[in-house]
């Protein structure tokens, strides 16, 4: 069974000019814009939560792949940054593994977070439906 999926909602957050309160379900973020283009930096601006999602996503499916087969992991990190060029919105993920995995399973590993479902969602064709009220 798949999970329920919870409704984002952003309103404009009790401190800063612009700053944005992220509801989702229980949990509460805050987002911002930098400083150099008018905001406060009082959080992660909305494509550094992006990258946070493909990071995210990434570790836990591999911690739940690395649980589901029993492989111990010393450590492990993921990190995301990204650069825009000529229209180009390009991510790069490095991931960082630290225990006794064999080549095979380290192999594994990197096909695995390929299909974290971040991954694939941003991989993929994908619709934008817009509503004004």
């Amino acid at each position: 069974m798949a999970a329920k999926l919870r409704a984002v909602r952003t309103s404009k957050a009790s401190v800063g000019q612009i700053a944005q309160k992220i509801e989702i379900g229980p949990h509460v973020l805050l987002t911002d814009a930098a400083l150099d283009i008018g905001g406060e930096d009082l959080g992660p601006d909305p494509h550094e939560l992006l990258d946070a999602s493909l990071a995210a996503c990434t570790a836990l499916t591999l911690m739940l792949y690395a649980r589901h087969k029993g492989i111990e992991l010393a450590a492990l990190e993921v990190e995301v940054s990204h650069e825009e060029h000529d229209g180009v919105y390009r991510m790069r993920r490095d991931i960082h593994v630290s225990g006794e995995l064999s080549t095979e399973q380290r192999t594994r590993m990197l096909e695995i977070a390929n299909k974290c479902p971040v991954h694939r969602t941003l991989s993929g064709t994908f619709d934008i439906v817009s509503q004004l009220d």
